[in-house]
């Protein structure tokens, strides 16, 4: 049986951007992790969080923090695209590293605006291929200068977002290479099946992202043709047990893998009240403890 081991990540605190004044400071953020009872971060948007290695360390282990990951968006369906996507890819990669992370989070850059509107065609089954092909050679790369191991993410209106599109992108890339971070939430947004990937796909699945979905406003947005942002300014994401999927079965299936997994817990919310974030991460702490065997903080 694996394990599952729990984190949270400034997402879940309302940040999206390196620098914005309507989300949480980064010391609070730090501050309320802890508080909350995680002992796992992500680094979030790259520039959010000091760069500085030395101070980051300082920063986290004064809080009895470490890092499981770095995240970071890639454009590599677009021509000519490999120098500036890994521009930004070994930044991240390198401070990951530096704070003794062992994953790189890698996230498909958007077929569709904030307000909706198509903003790059989707990508026919040759731009797929081309896509794979590179994502997979973005991963060696990563793997060989600074030992960490792509993880991806599919993203609701991104690139790579429903059930077809993952799949079909687990076709197209070599698993020694790069491997699926499961976020429950972008999955079931786009109409997929969390448990089925995970049933199908056992040894792809390398990571993952908790987080839940209110179907009532789903369907809402879903409606009006709205696109994510909009959506998660709606209140989409929300925290367990009040959405899909229902986290117990996949924590189960997730345990039930010979692997042990970092989980990242959390919730889209931006922009959102400072004092909102910090309940919501002790309530679904609480809850995945009582709901998965196999989790460990």
């Amino acid at each position: 049986m694996g394990e599952v081991k729990v984190g949270s990540a400034p997402d879940s605190w309302g940040v999206w951007f390196a620098n914005d004044d309507q989300q949480t400071p980064w010391e609070r953020f730090l501050d309320e992790v802890a508080a909350a009872g995680y002992t796992r971060i992500e680094l979030g948007p790259f520039g959010y969080l000091p760069t500085d290695p030395s101070r980051l360390k300082e920063e986290l282990d004064k809080r009895g923090l470490e890092v499981t990951a770095g995240t970071i968006f890639e454009h590599l369906h677009r021509p000519d695209s490999w120098d500036s996507t890994w521009r930004d890819v070994s930044a991240a990669a390198e401070l990951a590293a530096a704070m003794g992370a062992r994953h790189l989070v890698v996230i498909p850059s958007m077929w569709r605006g904030p307000n909706g509107e198509v903003v790059e065609p989707r990508l026919d089954h040759e731009a797929q291929a081309r896509h794979g092909h590179q994502v997979t050679e973005l991963g060696r790369r990563i793997a060989a200068e600074y030992g960490l191991k792509t993880q991806f993410h599919p993203h609701a209106d991104g690139h790579v977002d429903s059930q077809e599109t993952v799949e079909r992108f687990l076709a197209e890339t070599d698993g020694e290479h790069v491997n699926l971070c499961l976020d429950t939430g972008h999955i079931s947004y786009c109409g997929g099946d969390n448990l089925q990937l995970i049933q199908q796909y056992p040894e792809r699945i390398g990571y993952v992202h908790l987080k839940q979905v209110d179907p009532v406003v789903l369907a809402a947005v879903q409606e009006e043709g709205l696109g994510f942002d909009e959506a998660v300014k709606r209140g989409v994401m929300c925290e367990p047990p009040l959405g899909i999927p229902e986290l117990g079965p996949v924590l189960d299936a997730l345990t039930g893998l010979d692997a042990d997994l970092f989980a990242i817990v959390e919730q889209d919310m931006y922009p959102c009240p400072p004092d909102v974030p910090l309940p919501i991460a002790e309530r679904t702490l609480s809850y995945l403890r009582s709901h998965g065997g196999g989790v460990s903080v």
